[in-house]
């Protein structure tokens, strides 16, 4: 009789996630298991067991932990291969045990797929599925191959071959399921975790962006001032110093580094002052904020703001939120990317709602994946003819995620479609066929807070 030996639970191949003190701890556990299951299946029941190899299976476990102990250190934690290695004792360990107690008669045999399961979810791919084609080998061999469990009066525990194949193949149907479930599963957590990875580090990014323009713009405003003490000084001590050249010479440089210093500081900051009032723009200033990155990439890009109801109040002044500049931005990257010769951004809003369409006349979505859009890596790669349209495009789908996921933490509700269908021959397009992407916001969401006026507290940026 065989408990469960114990799981590795690291999440991504190659990456130390278990310390060895859980493995340590772990292994305890199951060795208790084993040694309680073999002697209530002895002592209790009168079981015929070898107790001496039973204790030689328990003892190698036993001996495997000590060695852990006094070799390395408890806070290591384990990689692909130690993780591996450790999984791959645990099920010839296991296998050993159900061959010495009654094969596919000992209902623990079920527990050959614990260590398939967990190398599926934490592993590699080569790696499983080289113990998962063990575990069926071990299964397989179990079957016939094995040492009887017998009653108190020597009476052998027999089955019906149809159960014994019947369990067989549930085990086998279950190694395989199992497998392939917990793979994908796994597969997917990662790529969302490693999607909303990239995700964060977009937005601290855009965040630190935003914040180090306004520092240089309030820097280019406070040193007005003095630069332009300065060449006044310097304007000033060039008329008086007619009579020494070389010393007029140097006071006609001070001005002209001044007048450098200036264009400079000018140049890095267009806003001015970043002052409260600056934390907030037009919706039309915001979304051709997002789209300028793009606007010189052989698109033409078409700008439309205008209000759903006649006699609505005037266009919206919201927040320059940086997820939601970043996310308008990605949304527009897509759209230039694929559309053929035009892109148009419009602008719309009532006195509850703030709507932003992107519209393209390239191909549209594909039917495909048009349900799975914002969703990371939709696919793994792109066909050839897209690549020549693209260059340098990864095609991955994480632009969009990257997209969907923060202009939603906005408060935004995300639509994807296609303007028209997509199988209409290309005389029968409009001009808008391409993709559509619609962002609706409550207005309340990008409401700028009640204004105080005056100049905001310029902050420390740590980069």
């Amino acid at each position: 009789m065989v408990t469960a030996p114990p799981t590795v639970q690291a999440r991504d191949a190659g990456v130390n996630m278990v310390r060895l003190r859980t493995l340590i701890l772990l292994r305890w556990m199951a060795i208790a298991g084993q040694v309680a299951a073999i002697l209530v299946a002895s002592q209790a029941y009168g079981l015929q067991l070898p107790l001496g190899l039973c204790a030689l299976a328990v003892g190698l476990s036993v001996l495997a932990n000590l060695l852990l102990v006094v070799l390395l250190p408890e806070n290591r934690r384990l990689n692909e291969a130690e993780a591996f290695l450790t999984l791959l004792f645990d099920l010839s360990q296991l296998a050993f045990l159900l061959f010495l107690t009654g094969g596919l008669t000992n209902p623990f045999a079920i527990l050959v797929l614990a260590p398939v399961t967990i190398s599926a979810s934490v592993l590699s791919l080569r790696s499983t599925l080289f113990l998962g084609a063990l575990a069926i080998l071990v299964v397989s061999v179990a079957m016939v191959w094995h040492l009887p469990l017998r009653f108190p009066d020597g009476t052998a525990l027999v089955i019906p071959r149809l159960f014994a194949f019947g369990f067989w193949l549930s085990i086998i149907i279950g190694i395989l399921f199992l497998g392939l479930y917990s793979r994908r599963v796994a597969t997917e957590m990662r790529s969302m975790s490693e999607a909303l990875l990239a995700t964060q580090m977009a937005l601290a990014r855009e965040q630190k962006l935003t914040d180090l323009a306004g520092v240089v713009a309030a820097a280019a405003h406070e040193l007005g001032t003095p630069l332009a003490t300065i060449k006044l000084v310097s304007a000033e001590l060039i008329e008086e110093l007619d009579s020494q050249p070389e010393l007029q010479e140097d006071a006609r440089l001070i001005r002209a580094q001044a007048d450098r210093c200036r264009d400079i500081l000018r140049d890095m900051g267009r806003a001015g002052k970043d002052d409260l009032h600056l934390r907030q723009a037009p919706l039309s200033a915001v979304l051709r904020e997002a789209a300028e990155p793009h606007l010189a990439r052989g698109k033409q890009v078409e700008f439309a703001f205008a209000p759903i109801q006649d006699g609505a109040e005037a266009q919206p002044t919201i927040l320059r939120r940086p997820e939601v500049i970043h996310g308008l931005r990605n949304l527009v990257q897509n759209a230039v990317d694929f559309a053929r010769s035009t892109v148009w951004v419009e602008g719309e809003w009532t006195s509850h709602r703030i709507i932003i369409r992107i519209t393209d006349d390239g191909d549209g979505f594909p039917p495909n994946v048009i349900g799975r859009i914002g969703d990371p890596f939709v696919r793994a790669r792109r066909p050839e003819p897209e690549a020549e349209k693209r260059p340098g495009y990864e095609g991955m789908g994480l632009g969009l995620f990257i997209a969907k996921t923060l202009l939603e933490r906005s408060g935004a509700e995300l639509s994807f479609a296609n303007a028209t269908d997509p199988f209409l021959s290309p005389e029968d397009r409009p001009e808008r066929s391409g993709a559509v992407v619609e962002a609706i916001w409550n207005a309340s969401d990008l409401a700028p807070p009640p204004s105080t006026g005056g100049l905001g507290q310029n902050t420390r940026i740590d980069l």
